[in-house]
């Protein structure tokens, strides 16, 4: 017998890098399901007309994923202007490319930051406010192929997506042993034609998705719970059978599709500039909260 889905109306969602991209387009069809939606990212004016198009109830505000403080002071007011948050979807990440030796600590610092830890603080502020109402909830971790699939010339990139992967999946064994009435879905898009894949070439073997694709996964995943969720659908066997394919033969399948030197022929690309000029100040209260994280000497 066929399942019964979940309704998404008068359900109040928070999506993190909503201004754009996947974000913007999650916010867009959630709203068609009648749910209020809470729209944040670095760029508040992005934020907020983003939310005039949704339409409704949505709201758009400022929100830097890497000032944790600030994430949860940003939740707190989502919670008094819309009401107790019912699902989260920790959207926000960065992309930039190159060679391992060519990373700035910066970078490195920005990717770690805004792709994981700050997966992990609002998956916790999450939890704990849906726990203490009793209520359940949803969090859904945006997570990429790369996530299962190593990008050479993202390699940094790759291990954040991995770790939010392995977060995700745990948290779901942890619920389900708990038995916590809340439900946690990682996303595994290919590559998504946002201003990420830039200068990227299409690899053969999986065909780019776009933001549109990949919302749809995500309102589907709230409807029909599910821990993981790929996009397209059909790279979901491949990445199950995967794993039980030598390491040698899945690396020439990979460079014959092309998918060995996808990242790396666009590291130079001027495509990819304005984008990679952007993301370098993605991550303003990084240092700040790398500071405030330090443990105090005696």
């Amino acid at each position: 017998m066929a399942r019964k889905p979940r309704s998404l109306a008068d359900k109040v969602v928070v999506i993190t890098g909503g201004g754009r991209g996947i974000g913007a387009a999650t916010a867009m069809q959630l709203a068609q399901e009648g749910a209020v939606v809470a729209i944040g990212d670095l760029d508040e004016t992005l934020a907020k007309e983003t939310a005039s198009r949704v339409g409704g109830k949505a709201v758009g505000m400022a929100l830097d994923v890497t000032d944790h403080a600030g994430f949860t002071t940003f939740l707190d007011q989502v919670e008094r202007e819309l009401g107790p948050i019912d699902v989260l979807v920790n959207n926000a990440g960065i992309m930039p490319l190159a060679r391992i030796e060519d990373e700035s600590h910066a970078t490195t610092h920005a990717q770690v930051a805004v792709n994981l830890l700050a997966v992990i603080h609002g998956t916790k502020e999450a939890v704990r406010r849906m726990k203490a109402r009793g209520a359940g909830g949803h969090i859904v971790n945006i997570s990429s192929a790369a996530g299962r699939v190593p990008v050479a010339g993202g390699a940094t990139y790759t291990g954040t997506k991995h770790a939010v992967s392995g977060f995700s999946n745990a948290l779901h064994i942890e619920f389900t042993a708990d038995r916590t009435p809340i439900d946690i879905t990682a996303v595994h898009p290919a590559i998504v034609r946002t201003e990420l894949s830039k200068g990227m070439k299409d690899n053969k073997g999986v065909h780019p998705v776009t933001p549109e694709d990949v919302a749809a996964a995500v309102v589907d995943a709230l409807k029909f719970p599910k821990p993981n969720v790929y996009v397209p659908k059909s790279m979901s066997l491949a990445m199950k059978t995967g794993a039980l394919v030598p390491q040698r033969v899945g690396e020439w399948l990979n460079r014959v599709l092309g998918g060995e030197r996808a990242a790396l022929d666009a590291i130079a690309s001027p495509a990819r500039q304005e984008y990679e000029n952007r993301v370098a100040q993605s991550a303003p209260g990084a240092e700040k909260q790398r500071s405030a994280d330090k443990e105090p000497t005696a």
